[in-house]
């Protein structure tokens, strides 16, 4: 069954989603404290903090086991869709160290 064009995207967004996870990020953290005055609530302060999320195992592992099926894959994939895959991999990389540095 070939995948949708959407399908293809989705499956794009889970992997860089499982990528972010299984090497660890950088998250931006805001908290922000309010007090009544004269009935309006005012910002009175705000805090941002950056908090660094481990890489996870699971994650690790089943990003593995992904590359593993695709690898016994692409044994019977034709030239034109290994560079497309390529193609495709590369971008997803980037996709991720631009995510990393955010």
């Amino acid at each position: 069954m070939a995948k949708t064009e959407s399908q293809e995207k989705i499956a794009e967004k889970i992997e860089a989603a499982l990528l972010k996870k299984a090497t660890g990020y950088l998250s931006r953290e805001i908290t922000k404290e309010y007090q009544i005055n004269e009935g309006e609530s005012v910002l009175v302060k705000k805090k941002v903090a950056l908090k660094n999320i481990p890489p996870d195992i699971t994650a690790a592992k089943l990003l593995m086991e992904a590359f593993n099926r695709a690898e016994k894959d692409m044994d019977s994939m034709t030239d034109k869709e290994l560079i497309d895959e390529k193609i495709r991999l590369i971008n997803l990389l980037k996709e991720g160290e631009l995510l990393n540095e955010s």
